[in-house]
């Protein structure tokens, strides 16, 4: 019928059988034209449809547009000459065949379709469809063949068809063009990121993703040049697509979860009723259910939640690019095994002198085309994926966020803040790594099975000798797999206990300096450091023999298959075809035998994570239904029968209160500690679980807790809490709550930037901020809980009068004050006292004192005790002191009564440069503390002044590494190691290259040979040597790795040496100007990169790129030609490595910079819920974490879009090299034998996988080198004076203790000003010192210059003759005593506390802690000296920790002592037992006591009174209150007229 169609032959296979091989002409004309047409027609409208669905605004006409539209116009021009010239040239006598008429009338009818697809384009992002693309694709390919003919016909006969064939030429010209066209994107102005609007085949390339790669490569990338991630994949879409399938889910498990327990308790509750008819009184009743529950709570250990609705929920929501990914993968699985079967046919051709040449060039494009669809099939899989990925990890962390909002207390309660931020961290990345994968499972399967059939067909049954042989290894590998994991578990304990240490002596770096301890703590370092590298050696060995199984396994398996195919049968002779053919496929099976154990075992991580994500995502909400709005109400709040409970299974808190509150009065809440106070305000705000009654509320809440919430931001954030600013009011607060002068103080004023939970600010300052902040949210109802506590008492006054009494800003508004502090109280409106949970008395002030309840009583057994101010405060910080009995007892009374004045609330000084005070009690925050700007008091209207950063911003390097560093890691592995690894890994190229001759050799074989005449011996031969040189291989690898495990761990050693021995000499500035947290990451991150990643790294580094060399040097071998070719390839490759490397390595870094404020913004958002739930800012919350989440997120896509652009980029180059060298066999057919050919493409197949390796270590090694470079920078910070200097102090100084100040003069950092201006005085020997002076006097510098934590800036000291400067710091400090202000104790036994470097006998401890009131307690101790001291000391109270400290002044015996007096920190009892030992014990001594309590040093041989770093006056204290001085009015403003005044 279709010859009859076109009146020529339609196929006839003659045609391809000659050395000029053609179709004919009528096939190229029906078949050839009609699939390209019948492609666009099916699809088209399908595409319109679509088009015609999602429209949106129509875009403006550009050229591009112009000039596709104008073209096609032309191709429909040409269409329309064609028909015509046919209908003209019909009047001849021989008939056209029909074929003539149909074509064109075809293509007018395409044509006009394409113009309307194009133009119906305009109403979409993407301007370029990618069917269209496609069909130019097809209708180009296949018009070639037609082309071809046409000038094979032409050059024949010059003038058959002339015409036809010019429309032709001109209309495939034109087809061409317009593919070059559309190649090119469009700008949309809806969008600014060119993946939407990229054209098909720059988004299959990701050339689109060209302009980032220049942008990053000529500088380094910032946020705003990554583009914003697509609309339907933001936080917010894939969160609201996502719970849509949750709250199905979760329902339908919740449903089978409650049939279950069903299930379950019938059987229990037939008993149950039995025993209720015996005694069926009510409360009975109620008694057994409670039995009941708590068994039931007993025996259900594991805990019940909805199960196994996470993984459905998630596949609903992306099951569409899951799809996707699934025929992707699909299509390059079975791609994967053509390659193989073309291996096969090029080698057959090469062996077939008489084929026909152009059948080879076929197949050599064939390879490539294969090649080319297989690699943009995979990298498009990976796209899907990695996005898969990320989407997974945003729904997930934005779901536990949004969670978080809403747990329930009960829920909460069973994780910290720390496993809620792991969930987020961690769970959530196991996910995203899961489902990356997640296709390899029936994938690999797949691959697996396939393969065993290709090679089955090849050798026959001898592959299950291999295939026996890889499956026997894999137990071997998991076996090696568990051991490892079990050493590194081994190592993780070793590694958290040597930061732990790292972690305390950082902390307490003061101390140890102060006390010259250094030594003793930098060997209990080493210690563990040496287990640590003893495993790390033992894993590196382990790790080495995985590695030798790995690399052994294609080897054994090749070796064994081929032994016994050519053992079995003497029939069997090994030929190319076989052998290549067969090594092809082994390696593909290798991959998918080492990767499915890892598959497998990161599934059942993920399936951990998914049951933790259950069950925090399914546990139960906060229920507020107790809580009542009422907008009509006459009561501001009214509980009514309300009993409140924290836990369902426990006593009720708050029990069967009746409470009416009236708007606008201010009711205080008092009660003892523990009686409830909190607890209600908490019921109140609905935090609590109800039981039974209901409290209702009118109006809004604003509400400070106790404990303040202080987040990450400036303090004008803090105080506007997401409000608008009206400066008016805001000024207003700043002065009502005292604040104005604190940010006097603080460098940036109110935007003075505040560390992580409030770290740089005092006690006091948080709550302050904390109450400014309710004061400014303009609310109805204000809960404060006890917003007094960590304030002075003139503060305390001030604020009550200005913000919460009755005239201050809160008046009008209903105010529920929890307070302790008594003397506020005859100002309230009502007072309700509190106990065990229920309301005792409630009335105002007069009536209460009136009806002699317990109210009365408690007032009077606390007025007796207050102090000479007449006003009682509790001490700062009365959260901690909570758990003494009724109301303040004597503990609670100020110790500071008497210097209240002295210490100003604004005690800045603690956290400022005067860093030896630490204002926490918690010893924790002492370096943190320090973390603060450092302040120079600054004048307002000055520019920001030196120093006034205290903190050094981090220094991010960007760019490269330099090379030194390289050079510094090598120096540390040892010249020597590293020649013998590079030495060893050579080796195994070698003996890799030589294998595959040796492999070509034997195949050749086949042809001198047939089955029957071959001799035994060759073939034992062939057999061994293979055997040898693949044993060699595997054994020369393990060579290199064990030598590299060893030379890896040295360099680790001495790194870790270096960095510690310089740390612990770094000067005392270099500890106030760097977070603790940064040093420590430090000894953590970086350490653990060069112990386990960078080795690994540089080992993978080197194989691939020996591999790359040893495979071009074979092909080389063979076609010397090929190096002509791998030349430019090489250029190319290095420039694409060179742009890539400079993007990825700053996105990695954007994208670790924009990650860890998610996580720290959700731990504070954790840790301030109830604030943000009163305050009802939740969605303010929630979009601030989206939009972090979307920062992180596009950075993280953009960091995968650079790894597919790179890998497509990477494998196009491999698939060159495949090609030119098939190209080469097929050229230079006739100097080749198959089994060369064979040898060099196997090779050559494997080529692109590693090219693309070796970028990925190279980054990889660029971005872990990074580590040594931090190291690197820490090794190199200046350090002390020398500890121990030639110059020694004569033995047994200093004998009598005289200090003498020679115009001293020091300064804290080169930049700042002086502290000390110049001090001079004598001091005598066994003299007592007290010196005083208001805060920054310059008080702890003295201290600081006596043990030369500060280095003089001029002048000198002088004790006992010797000027300090000139000796070694241990010399000194190990002459000097102090008793610090803050008692600093480490982890460890308390004898390590008291002697860390065993210089003393029990018997002198005993007598020491004896001496300090210890001994009782000590004694009374299980373990006695040996008692383990928790970190910072938190097991021991603070009293015992002070007495602690002096006991390790005792042991001393120094002739000098330097007190720092401990504030707030000491009870009264405690602090007499400690003045009077000192006065007792240390009376041969010479005592200086820096005081902030006068009454402490009256009794002072001489006093100093500093000033501004000056001495203002010295004399005894008699005399200084006699002349009326600085002295005289602070002794007056401390209520001390005269020396004997300072009793209580």
């Amino acid at each position: 019928m279709l010859e009859k169609f076109c009146n020529s032959t339609f196929w006839n296979s003659s045609f391809l059988d000659s050395p000029e091989a053609d179709l004919p002409l009528c096939f190229e004309q029906t078949v050839l034209v009609w699939i390209p047409l019948g492609f666009l027609w099916l699809l088209a409208p399908w595409q319109l449809l679509h088009v015609y669905r999602t429209k949106i605004k129509r875009s403006s006409i550009t050229k591009l547009y112009l000039a596709k539209q104008v073209l096609v116009g032309f191709l429909l021009i040409l269409a329309a000459i064609e028909l015509v010239l046919v209908l003209t040239e019909d009047s001849g006598e021989a008939t056209v065949p029909a074929i003539r008429y149909t074509n064109p009338s075809l293509y007018l009818g395409t044509w006009l379709l394409v113009l309307l697809i194009q133009y119906s384009r305009r109403w979409c992002v993407q301007k370029d469809s990618w069917f269209l693309s496609l069909f130019w694709i097809l209708s180009i390919l296949c018009g070639s063949f037609q082309f071809q003919t046409l000038i094979r016909t032409l050059l024949k006969d010059s003038n058959s068809n002339l015409a036809y064939s010019c429309l032709f030429f001109i209309g495939y010209a034109l087809q061409i063009l317009v593919l070059i066209l559309s190649a090119f994107s469009e700008k949309d102005a809806s969008s600014n990121n060119p993946s939407f609007t990229a054209s098909f085949l720059s988004s299959i390339t990701f050339s689109w993703y060209d302009s980032i790669v220049m942008k990053g490569y000529k500088q380094p990338l910032t946020l705003e040049d990554v583009w914003d991630v697509d609309e339907q994949i933001t936080t917010k879409a894939l969160v609201s697509k996502f719970e849509k399938y949750m709250v199905e889910e979760l329902q339908k498990a919740r449903k089978t979860l409650q049939k279950q327990q069903q299930r379950n308790t019938q059987g229990k509750s037939g008993e149950r009723l039995h025993d209720l008819n015996k005694n069926q009184s009510q409360s009975q009743d109620i008694l057994v259910l409670e039995e009941v529950k708590k068994k039931k709570k007993k025996s259900g250990t594991t805990e019940k939640f909805p199960k196994s609705w996470l993984v459905k929920s998630l596949f609903k929501t992306f099951y569409v690019i899951l799809l996707k990914s699934f025929l992707l993968k699909l299509v390059f699985d079975l791609l994967t095994f053509l390659n193989p079967q073309l291996l096969k046919l090029l080698i057959s051709f090469a062996n077939d002198p008489d084929m026909y040449v152009w059948t080879g060039y076929f197949y050599s494009v064939l390879f490539f085309v294969v090649a080319l669809i297989q690699s943009l099939c995979l990298q498009s899989y990976f796209q899907m994926c990695f996005m898969l990925g990320v989407n997974v990890r945003t729904t997930i962390m934005a779901s536990i966020y949004k969670k978080a909002l809403t747990l329930s207390n009960q829920a909460r309660k069973q994780y910290t803040i720390g496993e809620t931020v792991n969930l987020m961290s961690v769970d959530a990345q196991k996910l995203m790594d899961v489902t990356n994968f997640i296709h390899l499972l029936w994938s690999n399967v797949l691959q697996i099975a396939l393969s065993i059939y290709f090679l089955w067909a090849e050798l026959g049954p001898s592959i299950l000798a291999g295939v026996g042989v890889m499956i026997l290894l894999i137990p071997v590998n998991g076996l090696l797999a568990s051991k490892s994991r079990a050493i590194q578990v081994k190592n993780m304990k070793n590694k958290d206990k040597r930061l732990k240490i790292m972690n305390e002596i950082l902390s307490g770096i003061k101390i140890l300096k102060y006390f010259a301890w250094e030594p003793s703590f930098k060997n209990q370092v080493h210690e563990l450091r040496k287990k640590e590298l003893k495993n790390l050696l033992t894993f590196g060995q382990m790790q080495s023999v995985m590695v030798f199984l790995l690399y052994l396994t294609p080897v054994l398996v090749s070796v064994i298959t081929f032994s016994v195919y050519t053992l079995v049968d003497s029939n069997n002779v090994l030929d190319a075809e076989k052998a290549f053919t067969s090594i092809t496929l082994f390696n593909i099976l290798r991959f998918p035998l080492s990767m499915l154990p890892m598959v497998i075992s990161s599934l059942l991580q993920a399936s951990v994570s998914r049951e933790r994500l259950e069950k925090y995502l399914g546990g139960d909400d906060l229920d507020t239904s107790a809580i009542r709005r009422d907008s009509s109400s006459d009561k501001a709040v009214q509980f009514s029968e309300a009993s409140f409970t924290w836990d369902r299974d426990s006593e009720a808190t708050i029990r069967d209160v009746n409470l009416e509150i009236m708007p606008g009065l201010m009711v205080a809440v008092v009660g003892t500690v523990g009686s409830g106070k909190s607890s209600l305000m908490s019921a109140m705000l609905g935090e609590m679980e109800d039981v039974h009654g209901h409290i209702t509320i009118k109006g809004t809440i604003a509400y400070v807790p106790q404990q303040s919430w202080i987040q990450n931001g400036t303090i004008k954030d803090n105080i506007l809490f997401g409000s608008e600013l009206d400066e008016k009011r805001y000024q207003q607060v700043l002065e009502a709550c005292a604040l104005l002068p604190d940010l006097e103080v603080l460098p940036g004023g109110d935007l003075a930037e505040i560390g992580e939970k409030g770290i740089n600010l005092s006690g006091g300052q948080k709550q302050r901020i904390s109450l400014a902040r309710a004061t400014y949210q303009n609310s109805d109802i204000y809960v404060l809980d006890d917003p007094l506590s960590a304030v002075d008492a003139h503060v305390g006054r001030h604020i009550f009068n200005k913000v919460l009494g009755p005239n201050g800003l809160l008046k009008g508004k209903t105010r529920l004050l929890v307070t302790h502090s008594i003397h506020f109280l005859p100002q309230v409106d009502e007072i309700v006292v509190l106990g065990n949970g229920t309301i005792l008395e409630k009335g105002s002030y007069n009536t209460l004192l009136a009806k002699k309840g317990l109210f009365a009583k408690i007032l009077k057994a606390f007025t007796k005790q207050t102090g000479p101010e007449g006003e009682a405060t509790v001490n700062e910080d009365s959260e901690e002191d909570d758990d003494c009995g009724l109301m303040p007892s004597v503990e609670e009374i100020p110790e500071e009564v008497a210097s209240l004045t002295m210490k100003r609330e604004n005690s800045l000084h603690r956290t400022l440069s005067r860093s030896s005070r630490s204002r926490s009690r918690h010893q924790k925050s002492l370096r943190n503390s320090l973390k603060t700007r450092n302040v120079n008091t600054l004048k307002e209207e000055e520019e920001p002044v030196k120093g006034q950063k205290l903190i050094k911003k981090e220094f991010i390097q960007t760019g490269k590494v330099k090379f030194s560093i390289y050079l510094k890691y090598l120096r540390a592995i040892g010249w020597y190691l590293i020649f013998l690894i590079i030495f060893a890994y050579v080796i195994n190229s070698v003996a890799y290259i030589g294998s595959n001759l040796w492999l070509s050799a034997w195949t050749n074989d086949s042809k001198a040979f047939n089955g029957t005449n071959y001799p035994a011996s060759q073939r034992d031969m062939r057999i061994g040597v293979y055997g040898v040189l693949g044993l060699a291989q595997g054994v020369f690898v393990l060579m290199a790795n064990l030598l590299s495990a060893h030379g890896s761990t040295h360099a680790s050693n001495i790194l870790h040496r270096q960095l510690l021995n310089n740390i612990l000499q770094a000067p005392m500035s270099f500890f106030d100007t760097t977070p603790t947290g940064r040093i420590v990451n430090r000894f953590a991150g970086d350490i653990s990169t060069v112990d386990d990643t960078l080795p690994q790294s540089l080992r993978s580094w080197i194989l691939c790129f020996l591999g790359i060399v040893s495979t071009l040097v074979m092909i080389c071998t063979a076609t010397p030609v090929f190096i002509i070719v791998i030349i430019p390839l090489s250029i190319i490759y290095v420039s694409i490595q060179i742009f890539y490397v400079a993007t990825s390595r700053q996105l990695k870094r954007l994208d670790s910079v924009t990650r860890s404020p998610i996580y720290s913004h959700f731990s504070e958002t954790v840790s301030g819920l109830s604030v943000i739930r009163a305050f009802e800012h939740q969605q303010r919350f929630l979009k601030h974490n989206e939009v972090g989440i979307d920062t992180n997120q596009k950075c993280v896509f953009s960091w995968i879009v650079s790894n597919r652009w790179l890998a497509v980029r990477l494998e196009l180059i491999g698939n060159l090299i495949v090609f030119f060298s098939s190209l080469m066999m097929v050229i230079y057919k006739a100097t080749l034998s198959g089994d060369t050919v064979g040898f060099v493409l196997s090779n050559a197949l494997n080529i692109t996988q590693t090219l693309n390796w070796l970028v990925r270590m190279t980054s990889e090694i660029e971005t872990n080198i990074v580590a040594v470079e931090r190291i690197n920078e820490y090794i190199k910070v200046e350090n002390e004076a020398p500890w121990v200097t030639d110059k020694r102090p004569p033995p047994g100084w200093p004998s009598k203790g005289e200090i003498r100040f020679n115009n001293y003069q020091v300064r804290y950092r080169p930049e700042l000003d002086l502290v000390l201006r110049g001090i001079t005085c004598d001091i005598r020997s066994m003299e007592k010192i007290g010196v005083v002076g208001r805060t920054g006097a310059g008080k702890s510098s003295l201290t600081n210059g006596l043990f030369r934590i500060l280095e003089a800036a001029g002048g000198q000291i002088i004790i006992d003759g010797v000027d300090i400067a000139s000796i070694g710091l241990h010399d000194l400090r190990e002459k000097l005593t102090i008793i610090p202000q803050d008692p600093i104790l480490f982890s460890g036994s308390l004898r390590m506390n008291l002697d860390p470097f065993n210089h003393y006998s029990d018997g002198e401890i005993w007598k020491a802690l004896e001496l300090a009131h210890l001994k009782t307690f000590v004694a009374g101790l299980q373990l006695g000296l040996s008692h383990e001291v928790a970190e910072a000391g938190d097991n021991l109270s603070i009293g015992q920790r002070q007495l602690l400290c002096l006991a390790r002044a005792l042991l001393r015996k120094s002739k000098i002592l330097i007190m720092d007096e401990a504030t707030a920190a000491v009870d009264l009892e405690t602090d007499h037992l400690i003045q009077m030992t000192i006065q007792r014990e240390f009376s041969h001594c010479t005592t200086i006591t820096i005081a902030h309590r006068l009454h402490t040093i009256m009794d002072s041989d001489k006093i100093i009174v500093l000033d501004n770093g000056k001495i203002v006056e010295y004399g005894s204290p008699q005399e200084l209150l006699r002349n009326s001085g600085p002295f005289y009015l602070m002794a007056k403003e401390a209520g001390i007229e005269n020396v004997n005044s300072t009793s209580f």
